[in-house]
């Protein structure tokens, strides 16, 4: 784990987004899976402020498989609920792993919380990378 930065504003990012009825059971309560959308939603938020999307990625010739997630569910969220979702990078030295919260918008009260983590992976060769590539030290404007 990367101890140099302090992972502020900077590493994070958020989503502001309303539960749409597709994403309910019967009871008007998000269905579990749903919260690995949200987190995707913001994780593509984080990767987007270091024009290191997933596009850019392939590009450079990494693919970064998810290989562990975790989700905590606090409270239930519902129908039509406002939320925010936050990312936050919390390693990239051999592994991106992204923390992420779910909040109510209107109570600021954490629902949820979890984490993904990625390796890179050379597209060419589907080799797995013990370290990860330089393009993604250049992306986050840190030295290795």
């Amino acid at each position: 784990m990367n101890t140099d930065h302090k992972f502020s504003a900077e590493f994070s990012a958020e989503v502001a987004l309303s539960i749409p009825f597709h994403d309910v059971d019967a009871m008007g309560v998000v269905w579990h899976g749903n919260y690995f959308r949200y987190f995707e939603l913001a994780r593509e938020a984080l990767l987007g402020k270091f024009n290191y999307g997933y596009r850019a990625m392939q590009v450079s010739g990494y693919l970064w498989p998810i290989v562990d997630t975790r989700v905590r569910y606090r409270a239930a969220l519902v129908f039509e609920q406002p939320i925010r979702v936050q990312a936050s990078l919390t390693e990239y030295e051999n592994r991106l792993r992204i923390n992420y919260q779910i909040f109510d918008a209107q109570s600021a009260k954490r629902t949820t919380s979890g984490y993904t983590i990625q390796v890179a992976v050379k597209a060419e060769t589907r080799e797995m990378c013990l370290v990860s590539p330089p393009i993604l030290f250049e992306r986050l404007g840190v030295q290795p």
